[in-house]
């Protein structure tokens, strides 16, 4: 784990802000702009996204995106999470 932490770490790329500043992303911001991008089908942003973090990074925060996405959906629906994982994907009720 600590390995893997070190080397997401070490990879991660840094960007200059509006002040001219570096600024690293993380990897839960990776995996947001990497999603929505590709929702919204911008290679670009997803390019950009991917450069931010290690590739395993930015699996662990698509998975836990994914997580926490199906939980607030099946809260607002009141319905469980296998239930609602199984509709996004077209999957038939279990």
């Amino acid at each position: 784990m600590r390995e893997n932490w070190a080397r997401s770490r070490a990879t991660r790329r840094t960007h200059g802000d509006v002040a001219g500043e570096a600024r690293s992303h993380n990897l839960f911001e990776a995996a947001a702009v990497y999603v929505s991008a590709c929702a919204e089908d911008d290679q670009e942003r997803i390019d950009e996204a991917r450069g931010w973090v290690s590739p395993e990074a930015l699996s662990f925060g698509v998975n836990e995106l994914a997580c926490r996405a199906v939980v607030a959906l099946a809260r607002e629906s009141d319905r469980s999470p296998q239930d609602v994982a199984r509709a996004l994907l077209g999957l038939p009720a279990s």
